[in-house]
């Protein structure tokens, strides 16, 4: 590599970090901006609200992962990638939003969500926030890494990418309150920060699934949505074989549902083990595939 090589690549990535930083900052100012009637300085600081912290930290968590999806891939020159990294970052931060107002209409939608993590300060359910929001941001990076025809095909296939893997996660919600003999909404408004954790672990295990299955080279529609529709319904049954797995294997003579919802003090080991066998069952199977 010649030192010209070498000063472009640097002058380059320089760009990369700056625009990255900007769409973050953007971000940032856009969520505040939603949620205008929370003060972070109070939460995050004056009233240690770990709910709080965990809903947002997953809600910067999964724009970084937008922007990571906006920036990698194959370069077109600066001018094109700097287009399409604001273009596609900024579509992510909106994308992302829509999300959570999505989610909290109808994932969780037997209570408040701001009357749980700002007034009762209920760790479960903010760490479910944080996994929709790290869930939500892994789906955007899969839809907008793939090669497209041209920045509006991209954009265009974003969008409905986007729309599949909500419905998705929607769907996920659905199948995992059926494996569970538990009411999960209504330890959730109890408090039970280990109901959360293994409810959180099951939606980032399916987003990482989706963002498997839809990301690469979208030559032909009919084959991208085939093959992530074969790959999204092998997760959504390996939740049920994870957590039956989890009982048997992970924590062999004990049972789940007794440790979590059946005890004086709910057991977040447990839950823990049970959110691990779900990321890691998803991991194992993008290897695979």
């Amino acid at each position: 590599m010649t030192l010209s090589e070498i000063s472009t690549l640097i002058y380059n990535g320089l760009i990369y970090f700056v625009l990255a930083f900007l769409i973050f900052f953007i971000g940032k100012k856009i969520y505040q901006l939603i949620h205008h009637d929370i003060s972070l300085k109070d939460e995050l600081v004056v009233k240690d609200n770990l709910a709080f912290t965990l809903s947002h930290l997953g809600y910067l968590s999964g724009l970084l992962i937008i922007i990571g999806g906006s920036i990698i891939g194959p370069s077109e020159g600066l001018v094109n990638d700097i287009i399409d990294i604001l273009s596609y970052g900024l579509l992510g931060i909106i994308l992302l939003n829509l999300s959570i107002i999505i989610s909290d209409k109808i994932i969780l939608r037997h209570f408040s969500i701001k009357k749980e993590v700002i007034e009762d300060k209920n760790v479960g359910v903010g760490v479910i926030e944080g996994a929709i929001s790290i869930g939500s941001g892994l789906i955007i990076f899969g839809a907008i890494s793939g090669e497209g025809y041209s920045l509006l095909h991209g954009i265009i296939s974003t969008l409905i990418f986007w729309a599949i893997g909500q419905v998705v996660l929607i769907i996920t919600t659905r199948v995992y309150n059926m494996i569970t003999s538990y009411n999960i909404h209504k330890h959730l408004e109890e408090d039970n920060f280990a109901v959360g954790i293994g409810y959180a672990g099951a939606l980032i295990a399916i987003s990482i699934i989706i963002k498997f299955g839809i990301s690469g080279v979208f030559d032909d529609w009919t084959d991208v949505v085939f093959e992530a529709g074969v790959e999204i319904l092998i997760g959504l049954l390996l939740l049920p074989l994870m957590r039956y797995l989890t009982d048997k294997i992970l924590l062999p003579g004990a049972n789940l549902t007794e440790e979590i919802i059946n005890q004086e003090k709910p057991n977040i080991g447990a839950s823990l083990i049970e959110g691990f066998a779900y990321i890691g069952g998803a991991i194992l199977l993008t290897w695979c595939l």
